[in-house]
């Protein structure tokens, strides 16, 4: 089931209609968690959806705001997504079994399942296909990040430190 759903009737494409659509607050968390994001701030398409031969045609734009995890350091990095869409639904791909051979054109067509479309989900795979899949923070917040750094030496000094200390005894045994 998709996290922000926008069902299209089939019957309600006509000559053309266009619809904009938004992610609510809860719908955003829960898209968020699916490509794995520090925050989803704003998802927004506007889509005009149009008859085409064994099908519909859907174009637009979707676009949004969202903070994704440096690949590197792990701190934030803020995305902004303004992507052009352009889908093919259709209904017959071909037949159970039978091979299809898909073009580079045709690498945006989907299937019709049922009597409708569902324009979130299109809105919500065209922006996770346009995030970065290797995000990275700019050089200042790297350098901010490497000097917060320690070497393994000093983790395991800190780390002794801290159990002599939980160790209410370890004074004793190092005045013996």
């Amino acid at each position: 089931m998709s996290e922000f759903m926008r069902p299209l009737a089939l019957d309600e494409v006509g000559a053309g209609v266009e619809r904009r659509i938004a992610a609510n607050a809860e719908e955003r968390a829960a898209l968020a968690a699916r490509f794995d994001l520090r925050a989803l701030d704003r998802l927004e398409a506007v889509l005009t959806a149009l008859p085409a031969p064994g099908g519909v045609r859907v174009t637009g734009r979707v676009e949004a705001e969202a903070v994704q995890v440096c690949a590197t350091s792990g701190e934030d990095v803020p995305a902004r997504i303004d992507e052009p869409v352009e889908l093919l639904f259709l209904h017959h791909l071909g037949e159970a079994g039978e091979e299809v051979e898909l073009h580079e054109v045709d690498c945006d067509v989907l299937p019709i399942e049922g009597r409708s479309i569902d324009l979130g989900e299109a809105a919500a795979q065209t922006f996770g296909l346009a995030l970065d899949p290797y995000p990275r923070a700019d050089a200042e917040t790297l350098a901010a990040a490497r000097r917060r750094l320690i070497s393994e030496e000093e983790a395991a000094e800190r780390e002794a430190a801290q159990k002599a200390q939980a160790n209410p005894f370890a004074v004793l045994k190092r005045n013996s």
